[in-house]
């Protein structure tokens, strides 16, 4: 079994509940893919470490990865320890949900690991409506990052795709609900 499949085999196992869900962006689903279930468990970061790090380095301009904590975190340390092993390190960065109330007033943990100006991948474990990663594009810009790639976990097909390319980004994700259920 190749390792998509593998990982693909774990969220379907840890993750995917059916039921009746209200979600972050606050639509009602009949599912809920809990990622953490998986990005928690050795195996499963491992896994989404290594599959989005080859995703990203499709990219060679990337030289960093983050994303909106919480979901993003062991992604993003995944993603980074990855590419270390691999002889190529990324640094991780986390976005805040609320500015640090004290000291710089920073989004961003981990800036001193980045050069200012530089070109980061943004990772999210689910995207439904994507607007946890407009967010999360906007405040990387506020802190003179430029975005340089989109990527995620799962995309659950609800418009964040659409959402992000009105904004001039592509979403690229190692699932799409469609994939992960067929």
């Amino acid at each position: 079994m190749d390792e998509k499949e593998r990982l693909k085999q774990i969220l379907l196992e840890k993750s995917y509940k059916e039921g009746t869900f209200t979600l972050t962006s606050g639509k009602k689903s009949d599912f809920y893919i809990d990622c953490k279930q998986t990005t928690l468990s050795a195996e499963g970061a491992y896994l989404c470490g290594k599959l989005l790090y080859k995703l990203i380095r499709q990219q060679p301009d990337l030289t960093a990865v983050g994303g909106m904590t919480l979901g993003a975190d062991p992604l993003v340390t995944a993603v980074s320890i990855v590419s270390f092993l691999e002889g190529s390190p990324m640094p991780a960065f986390i976005i805040r949900k609320e500015p640090k109330g004290h000291g710089t007033g920073s989004w961003i943990e981990g800036k001193s690991n980045i050069q200012a100006g530089s070109f980061v991948a943004l990772v999210e474990d689910v995207v439904t409506t994507g607007g946890t990663l407009i967010k999360a594009i906007e405040r990387t810009q506020v802190e003179g990052y430029k975005v340089g790639g989109v990527f995620a976990l799962v995309d659950r097909e609800e418009g964040g795709s659409e959402l992000l390319a009105q904004h001039g980004f592509k979403l690229v994700s190692i699932f799409t609900r469609s994939e992960l259920l067929s």
